[in-house]
């Protein structure tokens, strides 16, 4: 049983880590399910907003579990566990849904790359965020370089993945990385998730791509869907897949 869940809470859904044995760090099961679960929230029309959070008070996310790639060969290393959580990871940052990370303790390595797909954070007091695979002989590998630089600033991150040093709640909400502090990260982040139910969530979609396209996070599949979320409901469209159905050629009138 993978120890990542999907819960409900009416429009607002959560994804919850469950491995607290091991300070929710990601398991190759935790990582296939995540997947589907972003594939089921985007098609979820009931869903309108989606909080991250965790079990265990001590840890947002400890990382990659080590047992789970350290026997891997060089190759399926990089390969697969980097590529996939690579790709897994961009799923999350990608969904058209608003996601906020609740980040109740330290958010190390993966897990702090994995709170960096969300849209915005809250943060414990006591949290702090590090990049230590130096460490264990590794760099980071699932955006940390990458991600975190746009998001954190290059000095920041130079910081934790060169120096090993911990960030703060209060450096990382200075940094504009955190949207506020709170001693219940869950319950601040599900109060910010339930002011979405007040707006028009075609508009929520629609702003998170233009910000997604300005900022470079998937930038040409950002544009190419605003272009065909303006080009789909024209008459032009219409009269071009009639035309297309019954073989003959279209008369456009540029409406």
């Amino acid at each position: 049983m993978s120890a990542l869940h999907l819960i409900r809470h009416g429009t607002v859904a959560e994804l919850r880590l469950d491995n607290p044995a091991k300070l929710n760090a990601f398991t190759a099961e935790m990582l296939r399910a995540l997947e589907p679960y972003c594939e089921e929230l985007e098609r979820d029309a009931s869903v309108r907003a989606v909080v991250i959070s965790a079990e265990d008070s001590k840890a947002f996310c400890a990382g990659a579990d080590i047992l789970a790639w350290s026997e891997l060969e060089p190759w399926d290393f990089a390969r697969h566990w980097i590529r996939d959580g690579h790709r897994i990871f961009d799923r999350v940052a990608r969904l058209s849904k608003p996601t906020i990370a609740a980040i109740n303790g330290h958010a190390f390595g993966g897990g702090l790359e994995f709170a960096a797909t969300t849209d915005i954070r809250v943060m414990s007091p006591t949290a702090t965020l590090a990049l230590p695979e130096a460490s264990v002989g590794i760099v980071p590998g699932w955006s940390g370089t990458q991600r975190l630089i746009r998001l954190l600033g290059e000095p920041l991150v130079k910081e934790m993945a060169l120096f090993g040093r911990r960030i703060s709640a209060e450096r990382a909400l200075a940094a504009g990385f955190v949207a506020e502090i709170a001693e219940d990260p869950r319950t601040a982040a599900f109060e910010i998730a339930e002011q979405v139910a007040g707006t028009s969530g075609n508009a929520i979609e629609v702003a998170k791509y233009m910000i997604h396209a300005a900022a470079g996070e998937d930038r040409n599949a950002m544009i190419e869907a605003l272009g065909a979320g303006m080009i789909s409901p024209t008459e032009d469209r219409k009269e071009g897949v009639a035309a297309f159905r019954e073989k003959r050629k279209p008369n456009f009138s540029g409406r």
